[in-house]
Parts: structure tokens; sequence; C-alpha cells
């Protein structure tokens, strides 16, 4: 049986799995969420500029940890390191029951919504549609980590056509509304903080995923270099592609069929290019929401193996098990789609992403405070990498964070606390487990 994961992920990969991890269903799907919050153009755009500037700053921080703790688990690790096992095991242990497969769920419905609206097929054909393309990203990272990050590489390289497309033609195409940038502004009867919070809110989807990069750190060639450069790299580039697809959107259309609209994207493209070339872009929009389902597959299963290779987790000798020939925790893949299953039977889009940047976001800010508790508590740490502007730009971090926490908790309180319960239900676990650590 296989013990080790293989070194084998290199530079570009490591970059591709950024990437294609966080460009994928946010930027043409949650431009609706957005613009419904605020029925303003300046508002929306300036939304979608300062969460990639919340973003970068974030990733700037955790990457402080990343290259510092490259061990496979990522923030786990982080988490576990900076203030014990528990707070680890947390981490995981949301990971495991709502953050990956949660995604995976959600993006998963969205592919089959865009693909029965494309092809112009029942509603009925959603739901099994959303499935196999779970299953088969699943299927096709159980053929080893070469397999599982070739396909965000070439995913990396396809979504990016309909990206480019869209905003080599769209920012030179004629202006449905001219935009003004100056006041911000919202629509008609709308508070203007709470149209800003909900709209900056609604972006974090679209940026999450950013640190699942360091889930990999143990299976990178050199990953003190390589991972520090692929977060800033990965989410400038980002920031730069998410504003000026929504720009294109925004001159495109009528703010009206925006808001809400989760085909504003097909219609958007329809408008530039025509039925035709319409319907090329959306199958490039599905490439890249295909290809942001395998980055959370991939990464998202090496956390509980991870978890089980120190037995942390019930039934840890199952989760800790490697396929023979490919070296991929095949086990916990299978319980991770399992679990996404579940959910695409009984959630929603907005619901599923709500809820998980929630829980995430909650972690993140632990993950800021622990840059600099581990500055002061161990300043001769190896760190081959260090945030620049210290304090400056963790502080950003956190106090971005704990806006989005005290936001979702004011406007969406069943939802927080239905997300902190699911988490919280992993502390009787793991003492659970500590206490009968033979039972599997």
């Amino acid at each position: 049986m296989a013990k080790e994961l293989r070194r084998e992920i290199g530079t570009f990969t490591a970059l591709a799995t950024v990437m294609g991890t966080v460009i994928g269903g946010g930027v043409f799907f949650k431009t609706a969420s957005v613009v419904a919050a605020n029925h303003s153009a300046n508002m929306t755009l300036v939304a979608w500029i300062l969460g990639g500037v919340l973003t970068i700053c974030a990733g700037l921080t955790s990457a402080e940890l990343a290259a510092a703790i490259p061990r496979t688990g990522g923030a786990m690790r982080y988490l576990e390191y900076a203030y014990g096992k528990p707070v680890g095991f947390l981490m995981g242990w949301a990971q495991l029951l709502v953050y990956y497969p949660a995604n995976i769920a959600a993006l998963s419905i969205i592919f089959g919504t865009q693909w029965v609206a494309l092809f112009h097929l029942s509603s009925s054909w959603q739901l099994p549609v959303a499935i196999i393309c779970g299953l088969s990203i699943t299927g096709l990272n159980f053929l080893g980590a070469k397999v599982g990050g070739s396909v965000q590489s070439v995913a990396l390289v396809f979504k990016l056509i309909p990206i480019i497309v869209i905003v080599g033609i769209g920012l030179f195409a004629p202006a449905n509304d001219p935009i003004q940038w100056w006041p911000i502004t919202t629509g008609d009867h709308l508070n203007w903080g709470t149209a800003f919070s909900s709209s900056l809110l609604a972006t974090m989807f679209a940026y999450d995923g950013w640190i699942s990069i360091g889930n990999i750190a143990g299976e990178m060639k050199h990953p003190e270099r390589d991972l520090p450069r692929a977060i800033v790299i990965g989410l400038a580039g980002i920031t730069i592609i998410y504003t000026l697809v929504n720009l294109v959107f925004l001159k495109t259309l009528p703010i009206d069929l925006i808001a809400g609209n989760q085909n504003a994207a097909a219609d958007a493209s329809m408008k530039l290019f025509g039925q035709f070339g319409g319907k090329l872009v959306t199958i490039g929009i599905l490439i890249s929401v295909y290809g942001a389902i395998n980055g959370y597959t991939l990464t998202g299963m090496r956390v509980p193996f991870a978890m089980a290779a120190e037995d942390s987790l019930p039934f840890s000798k199952y989760f800790r098990r490697l396929s023979r020939r490919t070296y991929v925790p095949y086990f916990a893949g299978t319980v991770q789609f399992i679990i996404a299953l579940i959910m695409m039977l009984m959630g929603s889009f907005d619901l599923l992403t709500d809820m998980l940047v929630f829980v995430m976001w909650c972690f993140n800010c632990l993950i800021f405070i622990a840059v600099f508790k581990l500055r002061r508590t161990e300043p001769e740490l190896a760190r081959p990498y260090r945030v620049p502007g210290f304090p400056v730009i963790p502080l950003i971090a956190l106090l971005g964070g704990l806006f989005i926490l005290v936001t979702t908790l004011v406007t969406e309180t069943g939802l927080a606390v239905t997300g902190l319960a699911l988490t919280l239900i992993g502390l009787p676990v793991y003492y659970w487990h500590q206490h009968h650590p033979t039972v599997e």
C-alpha cells in the first residue's frame, strides 16, 4: 500500500490550480447577485475591485504560512500549528463536510442549469446533468494527480478563451448605457450601506478558492518558491479579469436584465456575437465551470487524507488509503462526492455558496491572526516568504474578513448559524475519536 504522495506538481500546475479554481462559475453567475443588491453599474464595479483587493491582501497574508508550513492539508495545518490540533481539526472538518462538497455541488448545479439552457432541454435534465458532471470529474481525478493537474491546466487555457473574447470585443462595442464612475450610487429606494455590503459579500464566492493551493503543497516540487508566486500572480490577474468582464456585461445589457439573471453572461454573449457565437462562448463558460469543479475535487480529497494520515478522523484507515497505481486518496474522494451529491439533491446555488463563504471566512480570519501570533511567538521560524507591508496588509485582510462575517450574521442569520452548527459538530467528533482511537 502506498504511503506517500508524489512530489510532481510544478509552477504552471500550481498557478493553474489557483486561477482555475477561482475562475469558474462566480464571475459569470454571481454578477446577477451583485447587481441585484445595488442596481448600480458603478457600485457593482467598485465591489468587484474591492473584493479583489481584499482577496489579494488575504492571499499575500496566508502565503506566509503556506510557505513556512508547506505540508499537505494546507490551511488546516497552519491553524493546527498556531492554535493546536482541535482548531486544525475543525478547519479540516468544515472543509470535508461543507466547503469542498458545497463548492462541487453548487458549481455542478450551475453546470446543469447552463447545459439545459444551451441545448434547450427540459428542466428535468438539470439535476442528472449536474450529477454526471460531478461524477465524471471525480473519476478523472482517480486516474492520478498528473491527470487531475493536466485537466486543470487544459481547462485554464480553454476557459480563458471566452473571457478574452468577451473582454476583447465587448470593451470596444457600443455601450448600452454610459457608465458614470462618480458618485457611487445605488438604485432607487435602496440603502447605500446595505447595498454595498451585500454587493461585496456576493463577490466573495467568485474570488473564493485561492487558499486551496496550500492543500497540494506536499505534492509540489518547490513549494517555498512556487506557492506564494502562484497565489500573488494568480489573484492579481483574476481581479483584472473580473473587473473587465463585469464592465462588458454592464456596457452590453441594461441593468435590469442583469439583476438576478444567472443567464446574463449568455445573454450578453448572444448580443455581442449573435446566436452561434453566443453559444460558442457559453460552451467556453461551461468548460470554465468544469475546470473550477476539477480544482475543488483535486484539492478537496487531499484534506481528509492528510487528517487520516495522523489518525485524526474516525475510519482513518480508509481515508488514508491510496490507490496502488495512481497514489490517489480514492476513499476520501468517494466520500467527498457522496456529500456533494446529497447537497445537489437538497440545496441551491446561492444557498450553498453563501454558507461555504461564511464558514471558510471564519477560519480565514484565524489564519490572518495566526500570522501576527507566530511573528511574535516564533520569530525564528523559517519564512521563505514574508507578507509585504506588514502589518498593514494583514490588517486589511482581517478587517475585511470580519466585515464579511458580521454582514452575513446580520443579513442571513439562519444560514450563518447553520454553517456554524455543521462546523462545531466536529468538536464532539474530535474528542470522541481521541478517546476511541482504535475504533475504525
